[in-house]
């Protein structure tokens, strides 16, 4: 059964990127429109089970609450508006390549924050951004376009681990009912005044537009990361964060063969690096997990969710 969660899992978040691309390129949907509507569908579905069963949680977020999520929904939208962006500008393999960067821009940040890191991790950032020049070095002699659409993928990452970050503060006191109620209607909100300024329309629309933002709502987001959060009842978090790194071939595959997609030698080399760079840092920062000694040997606390690595995507 765990199997079958996996495979649904992987293809799920997988399409993500294929289905946006086709959506983008085959009808008037805008952007934006694709961040807001599986926003706001996410938070209608995610707000009904909190409604019905505990409607009281929602009249009883603190200030601190609220104050972490609308951190975590400001990130997560604009990581949906350059990672969607990016979509239109470079191929989808490099893009989703570059966007799962979000489990390494999380070490970074906490490097930043005094948090050390056992050598593997440096190790895997290292050869994780390696794949990262690699792409954007083929990119930027093949066109600035291209290269445009890789920097705001790789904006959209780092986007995406400060989204995480915060959403695992908030998640310290918070359901998931209650938090993704709020961070993924906050951000939905967002995502219309920037498509209002923008002029991005987020209706009228053909059929088809309709049904690629149903099957991006209902494939990603929804199913993808649904799945994943089943697996994490029953799995490790280190297995299935390895798991989810199946979505950078998964999309490089499926966009080979639902878009016609090549690329040149040279970025795969890039993915594969990525690929190999971030499965490094995920069993780096696992292995240093654990309970640690304070100065008189008593055990300190497990690490607050905040500062571990994130366990689901975005995207």
């Amino acid at each position: 059964m765990n199997f079958f969660f996996a495979a649904l899992g992987v293809l799920g978040v997988a399409s993500s990127g294929p289905l946006i691309a086709a959506t983008l390129g085959a009808t008037s949907v805008s952007a934006l429109a694709i961040a807001f509507w599986r926003n706001a569908i996410g938070a209608a579905v995610m707000a009904s089970p909190t409604l019905i069963r505990e409607p009281g949680q929602f009249r009883r977020i603190t200030g601190r609450e609220f104050r972490w999520s609308m951190l975590a929904a400001v990130a997560l939208a604009l990581h949906f508006a350059c990672f969607i962006t990016s979509l239109q500008l470079t191929s989808v393999a490099a893009a989703t390549a570059l966007v799962c960067l979000q489990s390494a821009w999380i070490a970074v940040f906490q490097l930043f924050r005094g948090v050390r890191h056992r050598w593997q991790v440096l190790l895997g950032l290292g050869i994780a951004f390696g794949g990262v020049a690699a792409i954007t070095g083929f990119d930027m002699g093949s066109s600035p376009q291209a290269l445009a659409g890789d920097l705001l993928a790789v904006a959209g990452g780092a986007l995406a681990g400060l989204y995480t970050l915060a959403g695992g503060k908030a998640r310290q006191s918070m359901t998931t009912g209650t938090y993704t109620t709020l961070c993924y209607g906050m951000c939905a909100a967002l995502v219309a005044v920037i498509a209002v300024v923008a002029g991005q329309p987020l209706g009228g629309f053909e059929p088809a537009g309709w049904l690629g933002i149903a099957a991006i709502t209902v494939c990603a987001q929804l199913v993808g990361h649904t799945a994943f959060n089943h697996l994490l009842a029953t799995m490790s978090p280190l297995l299935v964060s390895m798991i989810i790194l199946l979505e950078i071939p998964g999309a490089a595959l499926l966009a080979a063969v639902f878009l016609h997609e090549t690329l040149p030698a040279g970025t795969y080399a890039g993915l594969g690096l990525i690929l190999a760079g971030l499965a490094v840092v995920v069993l780096g920062q696992r292995s240093s997990k654990g309970p640690r000694r304070g100065r008189r040997g008593s055990a300190r606390q497990e690490d607050p969710p905040s500062e571990r690595l994130a366990g689901l995507g975005t995207d």
